[in-house]
């Protein structure tokens, strides 16, 4: 008795978790992305926190010039110089670096091997070919994908309920003229017109944020139309209509709630379509601008440097995990929800 009170979606839940694959993917995939949401306390250049002749710093949110650490310089300190390391840390000054003492973009000017170097005890994944720290790339790298395909999935998961209940719920010519126009949208070449408007205009995330979103709607769109389709000839639907309420009601109370589950299905597989598709971007030179953590420059750099084995073993690594810990919770998702598994 206990268990059919539970409401759908805390059985719907408890089916999910019962899937111990995709239940432990979901756990470790939000630990990697909140880890990497604080990238700056966990991989950093510059230290957390400097004690220096009796004064407090901050010097990951503070610009100080070296003459602050007795350097000869007005520049911005290097805290990697062998010279600064010591002034801020013997007697009584002390200083606090991140686990990883490198940032996405910091080039070790003391490294002791040429670029790109293999795994070492200071560069625990190596450096690329710009000597920047391997792990400081993927961390924030992995970032970048994340709330970019989180971004993507967000914005394409709005447009396609929005087009598929229209579609779905009016039907007729309504949802005829809407089919021709996503016939004719989808046959337009993307690639070439990322390629062209990569050419024209100076490639951003904001940009290919845009050009992506207006092409990654409509496979969702496709399934809310069939929900709507089918759910608009329900029963609760007529009384609704009996009721006096609007079809924006309809539509907002009734009709979507009872539509979501492929919408929720959805979204971890969309999330891996997102990341492969802006590493993709990246490894072809259309993607994030110069100088941005990438996963796909990083799988370029690997292929145009085949004997640093390190760069494309590593990058793979974190792809190939990420993707599979999507697709395991889109999997799990698909079972917990899955009509025919309601009684289980």
């Amino acid at each position: 008795m206990a268990a059919a009170s539970l409401s759908p979606s805390r059985r719907a839940w408890q089916r999910f978790k019962r899937n111990r694959l995709g239940y432990w993917s979901l756990v470790l995939f939000c630990t990697l992305v909140v880890l990497s949401l604080f990238a700056e306390l966990i991989s950093n250049d510059r230290p957390l926190v400097v004690r220096y002749e009796g004064k407090t710093y901050f010097p990951m949110v503070q610009d100080l010039p070296e003459t602050t650490f007795g350097g000869d310089f007005e520049s911005d300190t290097d805290y990697l110089d062998p010279f600064i390391r010591e002034r801020i840390t013997q007697g009584d000054s002390w200083a606090i670096y991140a686990p990883n003492p490198y940032g996405p973009k910091t080039l070790n000017y003391f490294a002791k091997e040429p670029n790109p170097s293999r795994p070492t005890a200071e560069n625990w994944l190596g450096t690329d070919d710009r000597g920047r720290d391997l792990l400081a790339q993927l961390i924030y790298g992995f970032r970048v994908s994340v709330l970019f395909a989180l971004a993507l999935t967000f914005i394409g998961t709005v447009l396609g309920i929005l087009t598929g209940a229209i579609q779905g719920f009016f039907g007729g010519k309504t949802d005829l003229a809407f089919q021709r126009f996503i016939e004719i949208w989808s046959s337009m070449p993307e690639l070439y017109l990322l390629i062209i408007f990569s050419a024209v205009l100076s490639p951003s995330i904001g940009l290919l944020l845009v050009l992506l979103s207006l092409f990654g709607w409509m496979g969702l769109s496709d399934y809310v139309r069939a929900e709507f389709l089918r759910n608009r000839q329900m029963d609760y639907v007529r009384a609704a209509r009996a009721m006096g309420m609007s079809n924006g009601q309809i539509i907002w109370r009734h009709v979507l709630p009872n539509s979501l589950t492929p919408v929720v299905t959805f979204l971890p597989f969309r999330m891996s379509a997102a990341i492969l598709a802006l590493t993709s971007l990246d490894f072809l030179g259309l993607g994030v601008p110069p100088g941005t953590p990438s996963l796909g420059e990083l799988l370029s750099q690997g292929k145009n440097n085949i004997d640093a084995w390190w760069i494309s073993l590593s990058t793979f690594g974190v792809l190939v995990i990420t993707l599979l810990l999507l697709t395991f919770m889109g999997d799990a998702l698909r079972d917990a929800l899955d009509p025919r598994k309601a009684d289980q």
